[in-house]
């Protein structure tokens, strides 16, 4: 088995040492690892994490909960990280209306601000989305096609509606966990209308951990319970579903 985590928070990872969960990850096919930057001080943790391990990627980005404390501080730190070879996509960047952290107009300018950062540096981004697909739909078909390498809706659980958009405009869907969860069925009805091609796996761990481990942290080394659930979804093999998940992390992270 080989796998790569394409989402997941190591900094935030406290049941086990690191070290030891990235051996778990290695047993368990988990061969590469993209963890995420989130806010300003998650943001050179991750950046740590990338240097120090071979097998070990991160993005820079800040969170819509966390935009309330960005400033021009933060964004020249992302700014000029962005074309490190450990840094793969601008993100976790998005809009997040559920909980508000931030408020909206702030939410709405950062994105905007980080997304053209990453049309201007030729990078992928990486979107939360949560309880905003109008305003997401929109962002999507405007710079859908500014965006050379695209990214990926991480973590879907919106509309098919917006699942059309980001598919049409090339993005990927992130899916984790919550396809085994019993009440998702609308992340499953997402999985069935992703493209094999367009689709990517991750953990957002310490978050979303799948059944049958719920109630524990979550981790990469979980992603088997995932991929098999998604190939079932699928109708396909865990075989065919591992070798283009595969292909699809590469593509879309070029690690």
């Amino acid at each position: 088995m080989k796998i790569v985590e394409t989402h997941c928070h190591l900094d935030y990872l406290k049941e086990r040492p690191i070290e030891e969960t990235l051996q778990k990850c290695l047993e368990a096919g988990v061969e590469k690892i993209v963890t995420i930057g989130v806010d300003p001080a998650n943001i050179d943790a991750v950046m740590t994490l990338a240097e120090s391990h071979p097998y070990i990627w991160c993005t820079q980005g800040i969170h819509p909960h966390d935009v309330k404390d960005m400033n021009d501080e933060v964004f020249n730190r992302i700014k000029s990280r962005a074309q490190h070879p450990k840094v793969v996509a601008i993100g976790e960047i998005g809009l997040d209306y559920f909980y508000n952290h931030s408020v909206k107009e702030d939410q709405k300018k950062w994105f905007r601000t980080q997304l053209e950062l990453a049309v201007a540096t030729d990078k992928p981004v990486v979107i939360h989305s949560r309880d905003a697909d109008e305003d997401m739909i929109e962002f999507l078909s405007e710079f859908g096609p500014q965006l050379k390498k695209k990214g990926v809706v991480h973590s879907f659980s919106s509309g098919l509606k917006l699942a059309e958009t980001a598919l049409a405009q090339g993005f990927f869907l992130g899916f984790n966990g919550m396809v085994t969860f019993p009440k998702a069925e609308n992340v499953r009805d997402a999985v069935r209308l992703c493209p094999l091609e367009q689709l990517i796996l991750e953990t957002d761990s310490p978050f979303l951990t799948p059944v049958p481990h719920r109630g524990k942290e979550n981790a990469p080394f979980y992603l088997p319970f995932i991929l098999k659930k998604v190939a079932e979804i699928k109708s396909t093999s865990e075989e065919v579903l591992m070798n283009q998940a595969w292909l699809n992390s590469h593509r879309l992270f070029s690690i």
